[in-house]
């Protein structure tokens, strides 16, 4: 790893970016023991307004907590996608929400479908970005799979842990699909029974 890693959410209000930041960033610092910062930024309208989290990640103290040139930038929605791609670093990682960006400016993002799994296989769009952690965590070596369920069962409501748990590896399961096929979004349908069952949380 670098000495500093900067990572960047974005999407629109009510897509849970914020949230999502948060998880990473106890991912990382509480179960993965390195130095990180998390900042957040909203516009005015609670939903549907632009959403954005960071998260800076290094061995050392951080002495500038916001991404200047992300490393890695996940995009939920094709406002941020637009807006923010043309901040990554050359060699950066681009993962996008294929159901909502169908712009794609570079050829070597990730395209998976975050939103239509959770429609599809849990019938609950809420839980599109915990699919998108599960992904992130197989897509970037910042963060183990393992350290991002045991942030996400701390954060999640009483009563959710297996729907989390399922739709992590449900990201998990389509981000092994996405290297494997070339990060072509037609290939990567809703994950089966034994996607979800089957997978281990590691690699």
């Amino acid at each position: 790893m670098a000495n500093r890693y900067e990572i960047r959410l974005g999407g629109s209000g009510g897509q849970g970016i914020i949230l999502m930041g948060i998880i990473l960033a106890e991912a990382i610092g509480i179960h993965g023991g390195k130095c990180v910062a998390q900042t957040q930024s909203y516009g005015p309208e609670a939903r549907g307004g632009s959403s954005k989290s960071e998260v800076v990640v290094s061995d050392d103290e951080i002495d500038y907590p916001k991404a200047m040139k992300p490393d890695l930038l996940l995009a939920m929605s094709q406002k941020s996608c637009d807006e923010y791609y043309a901040d990554l670093k050359e060699e950066g990682i681009l993962i996008v929400d294929s159901t909502f960006v169908t712009q794609v400016p570079l050829p070597r993002a990730y395209q998976i479908p975050f939103t239509r799994i959770a429609r599809d296989k849990f019938k609950r769009e809420v839980v599109a970005n915990i699919i998108a952690l599960g992904a992130l965590s197989q897509l970037t070596p910042i963060v183990s799979s393992k350290a991002m369920e045991a942030a996400v069962l701390a954060r999640v409501p009483k009563g959710t842990e297996k729907l989390n748990r399922d739709a992590l590896k449900a990201g998990i399961a389509a981000a092994r699909r996405a290297r494997r096929d070339g990060n072509h979004a037609d290939a990567l349908d809703a994950p089966s029974t034994k996607d979800l069952v089957g997978d281990s949380a590691e690699p």
